[in-house]
């Protein structure tokens, strides 16, 4: 029997605080690039790893609606283009986003394999990642619900364990016995020394008939409700946003505990492959590649007599100067100086800054959106300064603000500049005013991106200052932060 096709289906939900200040509710780490050399994102690479896997299919991405325009750049930056970028209007856990996905992917009569990924995994062997996934394809073509068990390397207390009710193999699935939600240490050594538990990956393979009937069987409320926000979806662009009071209606699960705990379909493959998670400052020191004196390095750094550090710059300088065992983050607006062993409490200052509503706990200065991004360089109390880089052939919305009024001044490229239907053609070094309630929009014409000046006047500054009339990305609508 062939093989059907392999869809992978790559889940981009999470916020990844313990890695602020980089990771950030806006900018999540799934779409940084953080391991090793490579300038991929960990999205990015999440689907590169999977190059030569038989029958491997266009790929289902699931993410945040506040996500879409990073996911689909990212998509396309890698020349990928998705069969589908499902939006979900609330998060719902794991459940949810694999039945959405599946009763997409069987929509048009189809019965492909969905390969279940996290867009936030770090996985270093990647050949060994194949092969492994390579040897469930039987076992999920005859019904089987497959899961990776990451071969544990210490007795960790953050994960959850999966018991094999066989010796393990990397080459065939063995049967599922159990899982086991975090243990404590004692417990953990014990799985350890048995050589039947592993790490529950939360990495799954199976036909999406499969899921789908034991997702029917045990968790029938999870399908009613997805199939329900898949039937009442709208089309924008390259995405489907699903029906918000459907989906919000659905409950919140994760897969294993919905179907993998509970179905006598489940089976585990040993996967040995220099797996992580990504959890923390520290756990990506340990996944990285180390100088000499035990130190990761990242951007625009100088260590000296230091020793076991997590140094890393995405603007200023930083040094490390006889310092061990210590991660230092610097971002434009927050510097981040802990203790390695400190590093999973950084989750707890999000918090803290969270119930301050400190702008920093979720968003950074620069802002991405489907035309570019802007950077928030300076600001009073009735003015504001940004720069503003807007990609070759995009364009902003045309829009107008009822509180405020701008100056632009163009630093780079050319840019086209439409007020109130009168165009003009600014050249670098060549300015023009937005009066209050003008309607206007900015068009880069050019092959290089504009960059420009924005000075902001007026009583409010908010992002939510803004009418849209037309918008080539679908938000005329919306109110966002900016066009």
């Amino acid at each position: 029997m062939a093989t059907p096709p392999l869809v992978p289906l790559i889940l981009c939900g999470g916020t990844g605080t313990r890695l602020w200040p980089l990771s950030r509710a806006s900018y999540p780490k799934q779409y940084w690039a953080l391991a090793g050399a490579s300038e991929a994102t960990l999205l990015q690479q999440t689907h590169q790893r999977l190059q030569d896997l038989p029958g491997l299919a266009a790929p289902i991405l699931v993410c945040n609606e506040d996500h879409r325009f990073i996911v689909a750049e990212q998509m396309r930056q890698i020349d990928v283009e998705p069969s589908a970028i499902l939006l979900e209007p609330v998060g719902r856990n794991t459940a949810p986003a694999v039945a959405v996905a599946a009763l997409q992917a069987t929509s048009r009569g189809e019965d492909p394999l969905l390969l279940v990924l996290a867009a936030d995994h770090v996985i270093r062997d990647e050949e060994r990642f194949r092969l492994t996934v390579s040897a469930g394809l039987a076992a999920a073509s005859a019904g089987q619900l497959v899961t990776f068990g990451i071969v544990p390397t210490a007795p960790e207390t953050g994960y959850g364990y999966i018991e094999s009710a066989e010796p393990l193999s990397a080459n065939h699935p063995v049967p599922i016995a159990r899982f086991v939600e975090k243990p404590d240490r004692a417990t953990a050594e014990g799985f350890l020394a048995s050589g039947r538990f592993t790490w529950n990956s939360g990495m799954f393979l199976f036909r999406a008939s499969a899921i789908l009937s034991e997702l029917e069987r045990l968790a029938p409320e999870v399908v009613s409700a997805c199939r329900s926000a898949l039937e009442h979806d709208s089309a924008d662009l390259d995405f489907l946003r699903l029906e918000r009071e459907a989906f919000a209606g659905c409950p919140s699960v994760a897969i294993d505990v919905a179907v993998m705990e509970r179905t006598d379909r489940g089976c585990v493959l040993a996967l040995d492959a220099q797996w992580s998670d990504v959890g923390s400052w520290s756990a990506l020191w340990e996944t990285a590649d180390r100088d000499k004196q035990g130190n990761v390095l990242r951007g625009r750094v100088i260590s000296r007599e230091s020793r076991n550090c997590y140094l890393r710059s995405e603007h200023r300088l930083v040094v490390g100067l006889g310092v061990e065992d210590l991660v230092v983050v610097e971002t434009d607006d927050v510097v981040l100086v802990a203790h390695r062993d400190r590093a999973q409490d950084v989750k707890s200052i999000v918090s803290q800054l969270e119930g301050e509503g400190a702008p920093e706990s979720k968003a950074h200065r620069r802002i991405y959106r489907p035309w570019g991004y802007y950077d928030g360089v300076v600001d009073g109390d009735r003015w504001q300064v940004k720069k503003i880089q807007v990609k070759p052939g995009a364009s902003l919305s045309l829009q107008m603000h009822h509180h405020r009024a701008e100056h632009w001044v163009v630093v780079q490229g050319t840019a086209l500049v439409e007020k109130d239907g009168v165009e003009e053609l600014l050249a670098e070094n060549q300015s023009t005013y937005i009066p209050l309630g003008s309607r206007h929009r900015l068009i880069n014409p050019g092959k290089i991106p504009v960059e420009l000046i924005e000075v902001q006047s007026g009583p409010y500054l908010g992002e939510d200052d803004i009418v849209r009339f037309d918008d080539r990305y679908g938000r005329a609508k919306e109110i966002l932060a900016r066009s």
